[in-house]
């Protein structure tokens, strides 16, 4: 039809054509396919094969599977056995194509991965119908994806031993490791937020907190001082729990990357208490540095309280308490200078009280002069970024609510895909297959 309307018209449409050939192709591909996973019946020695339960299961026919490969729809063709004492069947060449109890083919179960990963999965949907010509729902999507991210999340060692313990490892010295933690919200379902506070006083959550990690290293600066990050150097880890299951988690990314090797390693966050409970707890020794545009925040907040709608004198507090305190390191005297501040507004005091207290207790993770003179990053820019590209980007789409267990999935795929560790996940389940 095509080739007709071609010599009809005198046009040539290449698209059409070629989109015609890959479909010609893959019939052709799925026709072959069928072929070859056409198994024959078990010789009279392969009749009956060990079950699950210990007795033996006996072949009663050669059944057809309908499965979806990466060339379209096929037949496979295999022998299947039956239990008479559990009553289960069970096909042995399901396992060793690696699509038991899937109608899905491992190529592409590893498409709906990618695409679920990256995009809602509706649009992977889309995608798989662009890209491979291949008809899955978006459940599917979801399915495969959320699947292969929960098996990638269970993969991690349960435990590694702390920092003091841990051998140095086999490598090259890695001049400047860093460790950077932050947390984000992602709006969940209804049950996932039972009992739990909104961030407005008397209202319920709608979201729950991801607490992402990231690791990078940095081995030069540019002409001015400053620092620059390797490139490529970026891995991350994140999921929904608490801090003290977030710890181990991003101690394990910071010992695969080298932890031990590092001859500086810097620990950088915002003010949050429970990034520095997990930094003393699994990086003892490092650097702490608190990201200097954060508490600089913290000043224009305070700044915005003493004089509101006064823009001019918001500006002269700040040139005289961060340029000439905070951007100097000399944190005891913008303590000191916090707490002298007079107000006979309770609110105002407590505000006051409040972020005294916050720039006091991290006094020595703002020696900003002394950072910078070494040459090292003074704000968690990468993390930041991070929480923006890792999480936001995929799981706070309008209209999203997501389940911990599968925003959990979710980011642990992602997290893989985006350190570059998707293909050890694959070749690693193939090579467990194939044992």
């Amino acid at each position: 039809m095509i080739f007709r309307d071609q010599r009809r018209t005198g046009r040539l449409d290449l698209e059409a054509v070629e989109m015609a050939v890959r479909s010609a192709c893959h019939r052709a591909g799925a026709a072959a396919l069928t072929e070859f996973l056409r198994f024959p019946a078990p010789t009279a020695e392969q009749r009956t094969l060990a079950c699950r339960c210990g007795r033996k299961a006996h072949y009663r026919e050669l059944r057809t599977k309908p499965v979806l490969t990466a060339v379209g729809p096929v037949a496979v063709s295999r022998p299947y056995y039956w239990c008479p004492d559990c009553h289960t069947g069970q096909s042995p060449a399901d396992v060793e194509l690696d699509i038991e109890n899937t109608e899905f083919s491992p190529g592409v179960r590893r498409m709906q991965a990618l695409v679920g990963q990256e995009a809602p999965f509706d649009q992977g949907r889309e995608q798989m119908k662009v890209l491979a010509d291949l008809e899955v729902t978006a459940k599917a999507v979801e399915r495969a994806a959320e699947g292969i991210g929960a098996a990638i999340a269970q993969r991690e060692p349960a435990e590694i031993p702390p920092a003091l313990d841990l051998p140095a490892a086999a490598g090259e010295p890695i001049p400047i490791l860093y460790v950077q933690m932050d947390g984000t919200g992602v709006p969940v379902v209804k049950k996932e937020t039972l009992g739990r506070q909104g961030k407005v006083a008397g209202q319920p959550a709608h979201t729950r907190e991801v607490k992402l990690g990231c690791v990078f290293t940095q081995t030069k600066w540019d002409q001015e001082g400053y620092p620059i990050r390797a490139p490529d150097s970026t891995t991350y880890t994140g999921a929904v729990e608490t801090a003290e299951e977030f710890g181990p988690r991003l101690y394990r990314e910071a010992c695969h990357r080298g932890w031990s090797r590092a001859l500086l390693r810097v620990v950088m966050g915002d003010g949050a208490e429970w990034i520095w409970n997990l930094a003393a707890l699994h990086f003892p020794g490092a650097i702490e540095i608190v990201d200097l545009y954060h508490a600089r925040q913290h000043l224009w907040d305070l700044a915005r309280r003493l004089y509101p709608n006064d823009e001019g004198k918001q500006k002269a507090w700040m040139k005289r308490h961060q340029k000439r305190l905070l951007d100097k390191g000399k944190i005891e005297k913008l303590v000191g200078l916090l707490r002298a501040i007079p107000s006979r507004n309770s609110e105002l005091a407590e505000k006051i009280r409040t972020e005294a207290d916050y720039f006091a207790r991290n006094a020595e993770r703002m020696r900003y002069p002394q950072f910078r003179r070494r040459h090292l990053f003074v704000g968690s820019g990468v993390i930041e970024a991070g929480c923006k590209t890792v999480v936001a980007s995929r799981l706070k789409r309008s209209g999203m609510f997501w389940t911990v267990r599968g925003a959990n999935a979710i980011l642990a795929l992602r997290c893989a895909c985006l350190n570059g560790r998707f293909e050890d996940y694959w070749e690693d389940r193939r090579t467990a297959i194939a044992a």
